[in-house]
């Protein structure tokens, strides 16, 4: 005879937290590509042009309005996900519920 497993209740609270988590890593590593990229054509701009390079442009004008952007569209999305997750999972724990 199988054992009966218990199947873990989602919680609406997971929902944020999970989705605060992914927009925190994704806007993180959508800033460093992105100050990366900017740095390098920045630098070769000053190379052709023989000027010093303009580092602080490549951050406050560049990185991080993407960054910005990226992390209010990655909150967005992710919210949507999780809160589809959450609505399944509820879906399912109460099919399992029901069928015991």
């Amino acid at each position: 005879m199988p054992v009966a497993q218990s199947i873990p209740r989602p919680h609406w609270y997971g929902v944020p937290a999970r989705a605060l988590f992914v927009t925190f890593l994704l806007t993180l590593l959508s800033f460093a590509v992105t100050l990366l990229g900017a740095i390098l054509v920045m630098v070769a701009r000053a190379a052709v042009l023989h000027t010093p390079p303009n580092l602080p442009f490549a951050y406050r004008h560049v990185a991080f309005p993407v960054a910005l952007g990226v992390g209010a569209v990655v909150l967005l999305i992710s919210l949507v996900v999780e809160i589809r997750h959450l609505r399944q999972a509820n879906t399912l724990a109460g099919i399992a519920r029901a069928s015991r």
